[in-house]
């Protein structure tokens, strides 16, 4: 198993039991989703934007934020990250 299909599979297992964790574990999480969000974007070509609707801003804001959102909210956001995630080793595996 590769690091990032690990990745993407303990971001599915932390949305499951959303209701469980810290503040402190749901930002690393998505903090570590930006990360690499942005290195995979860079592996692909495909350029980040820097305006309002950047996916990667809605992380930057839920990790921030991370002590105010509710079981459901952390579940959808990581959730979210670890779909993007997918699609872009997709994408990169395409490449190979």
């Amino acid at each position: 198993m590769s690091l990032t299909t690990a990745f993407i599979a303990e971001l599915i297992r932390a949305a499951n039991e959303a209701d469980r964790l810290t503040p402190y574990e749901i930002s690393r999480l998505l903090d570590r989703s930006v990360d690499t969000i942005r290195d995979m974007r860079r592996q692909t070509g495909i350029a980040g934007s820097h305006r309002a609707r950047d996916f990667v801003i809605d992380l930057q804001v839920a990790s921030a934020r991370a002590r105010d959102l509710s079981p459901a909210e952390t579940r959808d956001v990581l959730l979210d990250a670890a779909d993007i995630i997918r699609t872009l080793k997709i994408l990169l595996d395409g490449k190979e």
